[in-house]
């Protein structure tokens, strides 16, 4: 089977966008990904793998795995020269729940592999608003947060009223029963009263991400 006739990496989005093209590896076969990881290793180029589930980084060419930062959780890997790392914390990754936090450790995951370093702060959900109460102050100090929260998704909507960063709210798959799947807390999060509030798609973690990079692009000096 020719592969790389079914493999063609954009490797001029960064250029156009200001982010590397990622590839989403659900579906894929692990020899598909292994030859997009050729294409890169031959290009000296980098690139963010997302939704790569362990027994697809398992059956990888061990020359690939070990050039691989990987990272089971998020199922998130860094392939190849990472981008300089930054020391100012800009961005504040906030979970709801603990269950909550795969999908806030995609998000995590992708504002390092661009350099950010990321605050994380989980299980701070408002059925025990104390918890976030107590991180209110840090939080604000940011510049751009993102929310993430499943059931009835009410995090980002208090957090909204109580900040004035740029708030981006990522509805969770989480949930009993009418939760749906996620798709009671998107459609919380779109009803919110807290102005400006930005969703994502259900569980898109790297989205969330991405659009915190591009509020951060556009607010730095030039």
């Amino acid at each position: 089977m020719t592969l790389h006739k079914d493999v063609m990496l954009d490797f001029a989005r960064d250029a156009r966008t200001g982010l590397d093209e990622a590839v989403f590896c659900a579906g894929k076969s692990a020899a598909h990904v292994a030859e997009i990881l050729r294409q890169v290793d031959a290009r000296n180029g980098r690139i963010l793998l997302t939704r790569l589930r362990p027994d697809q980084f398992e059956a990888l060419p061990q020359a690939h795995r070990e050039n691989l930062d990987y990272d089971a959780l998020s199922q998130t890997g860094y392939f190849s020269r990472p981008y300089p790392q930054s020391e100012t914390k800009r961005v504040a990754v906030v979970a709801a729940g603990t269950s909550d936090v795969v999908v806030a450790k995609e998000a995590a995951r992708t504002l390092a592999f661009y350099g950010e370093a990321p605050t994380e702060i989980t299980d701070v959900g408002v059925a025990g608003l104390w918890r976030l109460l107590e991180r209110i102050e840090e939080i604000r100090t940011m510049k751009v947060v993102i929310a993430i929260a499943g059931m009835d998704a009410a995090l980002p909507t208090v957090v909204g009223g109580l900040i004035s960063s740029p708030i981006i709210g990522v509805p969770t798959s989480v949930g009993y029963g009418v939760a749906e799947g996620g798709q009671t807390a998107l459609n919380a999060m779109l009803a919110s009263c807290s102005s400006g509030l930005t969703v994502t798609n259900i569980d898109n973690g790297y989205g969330a991400a991405c659009a915190a990079l591009r509020i951060l692009r556009m607010s730095s000096p030039s």
